[in-house]
């Protein structure tokens, strides 16, 4: 029987028609489906590393050979006409392409029931494929990712299954490819429901992730063999107990690396946009250029061993034979010192000029490079003290990807499966904690995932847009009007019929003065009732008043007061004044935050709709994205948008207002605060008069 869930079938489907006609088992169709994105997958995979080896003998094999009278410049060349390539692909056929390709796949879910073009995947092989076989710094990872989950949307709607049936094959996909590239299909399970799915954990998403997993790691193995992704000297483990203090210490370190990561790359990404005279396609040209200047340097900033140039420089694609080295403990102090610094900027020009790849790899890499530097500068320190370096590369690349991702169980599962190797196991959980606790703090729980969707508007919880709700205020949605409330003098026996006729579960307390005493719910009367209270009992014996009492404003958002209600577990909170919080203004339950979150939803297609029709009338260099940082004293300070919304320019639109760590999509009713970081879309020659109307004091 198909699936209907939240999304009617369509009689244009013929292929999800036949299943209805079939009445084909629910289970059937998901186990089928699922075996289906393995398969489909883990053939994209084996395709997908052929392709990128095509791509790189084309460019460092055969071009050097073509051009051997230039010398090395096939270095910079290559990696620019890689980049440029990938700008027309993308720019032309798919955006949804551009970047690491694992936030959209997080977006798709959210937000559009796991749809996904089906153009995508086919973009993202070639994109991706050019990026990293030209040279590019990034990994394989992220492009099958979101390869995998396009199959499995695709497949999806091709069923005419619900959301949730479609955001389970994306899951699918992506577990699917990460264990297809990686031989690790638990890593690929985990990743899927920890960081795609956002934690959600059914027996339903499990079995059909596992089946999908599994499948397209078997045709991976089948095509590049049965070994783990990095081998493993024999002499790993723990030498002493003195370790134990100093893995913690890594992980501090892996998380700094890890934010500085973040960070970089989204600067990078900003630094791209910002030139606004450079068409967009040519930007990752440009990108790619850098990068080989940057390789060609390299041998000029090295502090020791020569370098094996092997025709494809060591910073360049996903570098797991260099990895290999510091995991053998081959590789010097100096060097890897300047490859953990040079990958990092290798990465951020390749991505965020806007290539195509994943972070995954290049966090890894970072990740050994840093235990390595670590564990060579304590042997400096204490020799003999610590084991070999390449354990704490190992250590390391978990920490580093985990402290990105924010994906700690992952992180730990996967380093297992690539290396097949238990005995660093316990140094590695306590570092990867340790790097993914100080990381979240110092990125206000944002990952490298997230970041960039937060960066729109949108921002995720277990998988779900919970920033949304910060567009819409207490005021536009909290019942104000027919109030139920009752006096402090209320006896237990009166309380029990007013509930019963009112059918509320929670009702304000007013004193004599008709002032907020407090609150009282089924729940108080429940408890007061089991442990015998005589029924004339007044509700101020069992009812939470000051100062336990949680309340929100007016001019509060929604999101705000749900994380206030979320604390405590409350289902509803009064709504008070500012200026007295005794005098009752309203009262907001969870019915008022689900229609908030319609209304939200509805304002952001609206702001979505209103952007795309100016970018659709102007000229692509007539227009501008405009940032104005507010300042105490500025004129549109304590001021809504409504009231300054005639003196704007015609052609305006108001983004976003980024506001102490969170988005908030402006409306009528928005005030606007010092330290507001707006974010607006105007023509050029409008720029100078709306930076004047919001930010002249």
């Amino acid at each position: 029987m198909q699936d209907q869930g939240n999304r009617p079938a369509s009689s244009s489907n013929p292929i999800g028609d036949l299943l209805g006609r079939w009445r084909t088992p629910a289970d059937v169709v998901l186990i089928g489906t699922a075996l289906a994105v393995g398969i489909s997958t883990g053939v994209g995979a084996i395709i997908f590393r052929y392709l990128i080896q095509a791509v790189e003998w084309v460019g460092y094999v055969w071009i050097p050979e073509l051009t051997s009278a230039w010398g090395k410049a096939y270095i910079i060349f290559v990696p620019a006409l890689g980049g440029l390539l990938v700008g027309l692909l993308i720019y032309n056929f798919a955006r949804e392409a551009k970047g690491h390709g694992v936030p959209e796949v997080m977006e798709a879910v959210a937000l559009r029931g796991g749809r996904i073009r089906p153009v995508v995947a086919v973009v993202k092989y070639l994109a991706s494929s050019l990026t990293i076989g030209s040279g590019g710094s990034a990994g394989r990872e992220g492009p099958i990712v979101q390869i995998g989950s396009a199959i499995g949307s695709s497949i999806g709607q091709a069923l005419n299954l619900s959301d949730d049936r479609v955001s389970n094959l994306v899951a699918c996909g992506a577990a699917a490819g990460i264990a297809a590239t990686f031989n690790a299909p638990i890593a690929g399970v985990i990743f899927a429901l920890e960081v795609i799915l956002g934690g959600r954990f059914t027996v339903r998403y499990f079995s059909s992730v596992v089946v999908s997993a599994v499948v397209a790691s078997i045709i991976g193995r089948v095509a590049f063999g049965d070994i783990p992704a990095f081998i493993i000297p024999d002499e790993y483990g723990v030498n002493s107990l003195w370790e134990y203090l100093l893995y913690p210490l890594l992980g501090v370190l892996a998380a700094f690396v890890g934010v500085a990561f973040t960070r970089l790359l989204y600067a990078g990404e900003d630094f791209s946009d910002a030139r606004k005279r450079l068409p967009e396609w040519v930007k990752p040209a440009i990108g790619g250029a850098l990068l080989g200047a940057m390789a060609l340097a390299y041998p000029l900033v090295r502090l020791t061993q020569p370098i094996t140039w092997d025709r494809v420089p060591q910073i360049f694609n996903v570098g797991y034979d260099v990895i290999e080295g510091a995991l053998a403990g081959n590789l010097a102090l100096g060097v890897v010192l300047a490859l953990l610094f040079l990958k990092m900027f290798a990465t951020v020009l390749t991505l965020g000029s806007g290539g195509s790849g994943g972070v995954f790899a290049p966090s890894l890499f970072m990740g050994a490079m840093l235990g390595a530097s670590f564990a060579l500068t304590v042997d400096l320190i204490f020799p003999g003290v610590i084991g070999p370096s390449g354990a704490y590369a190992l250590v390391g690349m978990a920490a580093v990807f985990a402290a990105s991702a924010h994906a700690p169980i992952t992180a730990v599962i996967i380093l297992f499966e690539l290396t097949g190797d238990y005995r660093i196991i316990l140094p590695l959980m306590l570092t990867v904690v340790v790097s993914t606790l100080l990381a979240q703090r110092l990125l206000h729980n944002e990952s490298i995932y997230t970041l960039k969707l937060s960066r729109r508007g949108v921002r995720l919880e277990r998988g779900r847009d919970q920033d949304i709700l910060q567009s819409v205020l207490v005021g536009e949605v909290a019942q104000r009007t027919n109030l139920h409330t009752v006096p402090v003098d209320m006896t237990l026996s009166q309380l029990s019929l007013v509930f019963s006729e009112s059918h509320h579960h929670g009702l304000p307390v007013l004193d004599d003065a008709g002032q907020l005493w407090g609150i009282v719910t089924v729940s108080d009367l429940e408890q007061a009732l089991d442990t015998g209270l005589p029924s004339d009992t007044v509700v101020v014996e069992i009812g939470t008043s000051w100062p336990h009492l949680k309340v929100t404003f007016l001019d509060e958002s929604i999101g705000e007061a749900l994380a206030r209600m979320g604390t405590r577990g409350l289902g509803r909170m009064p709504v008070v004044s500012r200026e007295d919080p005794y005098d009752l203004l309203g009262m907001i339950r969870r019915q008022d935050i689900i229609r908030a979150y319609d209304l939200a939803l509805t304002r952001r297609d609206e702001t979505k709709d209103r952007t795309e029709r100016i970018q659709q009338l102007q000229q692509e260099d007539g227009t501008e994205f405009v940032e104005i940082f507010l300042k105490a004293g500025d004129l549109v300070v304590g001021k809504s948008l409504q009231e300054i919304a005639p003196a704007l320019p015609l052609d305006c639109v108001l983004i976003s207002v980024e506001r102490n760590g969170r988005v908030i999509i402006p409306h009528g009713d928005t005030i606007f605060r010092a330290g507001d970081h707006i974010t607006a879309y105007t023509r050029h020659e409008d720029a100078a008069k709306l930076f004047d109307e919001l930010h002249t004091t």
